[in-house]
């Protein structure tokens, strides 16, 4: 019997309106974070862990005694000295069971008069140069099953800017060789995947892979570990960054390189080929806000340092 069938449960004066927020939550890191911050919250206004009683009983406030209390949670995490972004990060969650709270008819009141901490926005951008990646990218040992692979991922992970748990999720089935085509379930889309195009340098690469590691079905994860102890089971996010650290090490690459560094590298290299043209390089980046390029673009020209040694050369 599903959950769905337990209809009449909803009728409960204590539902568990905490678990059902985080069952609304279709990322597994978003679920993990509400479930911390929240039971942060209810550790440090209540002294006892998020109860469906005692959540009720939050939201059941009266607004302004409600409004006080998150007030004076929000000061002690700026007298602890917490960063911006933690307290900012966990007034989004309260703000978040609230406003589920409210759309259930549980709460009658919202947080939005709590306002969070002003943030000056840095991204960094910072990655490799094209010609240091293709040095790693030269001393990958293709004769063998390993190499393939992890060139074939390394290849994936520049010339498409793809995220780690994106590589991860590849089942075989979602590349079409023939079409240079690869369906990947992209960030915050849930299950609603997209297509991106190929070059044919990696389907050339991927193929290669795919032929020496050996027939498998259509929803078979088309990169596996090869490892003894976890041998054919679905490449990690966590398998995917070792194998990015490994190969920077042996390059010689003194910067600590990830999965990540390796896209912003792809996206940077990707504005300088273009003379920034963001528009053209988001459908590479697949950024929803414009403006995360334009910070891109931005770190890339240096403008800030252009105009400082302009100002240097004056006096």
């Amino acid at each position: 019997m599903t959950n769905l069938a337990k209809f009449g449960s909803f009728n409960q004066p204590n539902r568990d309106i905490l678990s059902e927020l985080l069952a609304d939550k279709r990322s597994p890191n978003t679920r993990r974070a509400y479930a911390k911050d929240l039971k942060d919250f209810f550790q440090a206004t209540a002294n006892q862990d998020a109860t469906p009683q005692l959540v009720a009983e939050f939201l059941q406030l009266e607004r302004f005694a409600a409004i006080e209390l998150v007030l004076h949670y929000k000061a002690s995490l700026i007298d602890k000295g917490l960063a911006e972004a933690t307290v900012n990060r966990r007034l989004a969650a309260l703000k978040s069971l609230v406003k589920y709270a409210q759309k259930i008819g549980k709460c009658a009141w919202s947080l939005e008069e709590v306002e969070g901490e002003k943030l000056q926005h840095y991204r960094d951008t910072s990655g490799v140069e094209q010609d240091v990646y293709r040095s790693i990218l030269d001393l990958i040992d293709r004769s063998t099953l390993t190499g393939k692979r992890n060139y074939a991922i390394l290849l994936l992970l520049w010339t498409n800017a793809l995220r780690r748990a994106e590589v991860s999720k590849l089942n075989r089935g979602d590349i079409s060789p023939e079409l240079r085509k690869l369906r990947i379930l992209g960030k915050g889309r849930g299950t609603q995947a997209e297509l991106v195009s190929l070059s044919d340098k990696t389907v050339e690469a991927i193929e290669g892979w795919i032929e020496a590691r050996g027939a498998c079905m259509p929803d078979e994860p088309l990169f596996i570990s090869l490892a003894n102890n976890s041998y054919a089971r679905r490449l990690s996010g966590d398998g995917i960054y070792q194998i990015v650290i490994e190969a920077a090490e042996k390059a010689g690459i003194k910067k600590r390189l990830s999965p990540h560094r390796v896209r912003h590298s792809s996206i940077t290299a990707a504005l300088e080929a273009t003379n920034g043209d963001v528009r053209r390089v988001q459908k590479l980046s697949r950024h929803k806000n414009l403006q995360t390029l334009l910070v891109y673009d931005e770190h890339r020209r240096d403008s800030q340092g252009e105009i400082t040694n302009i100002l240097s050369g004056l006096i």
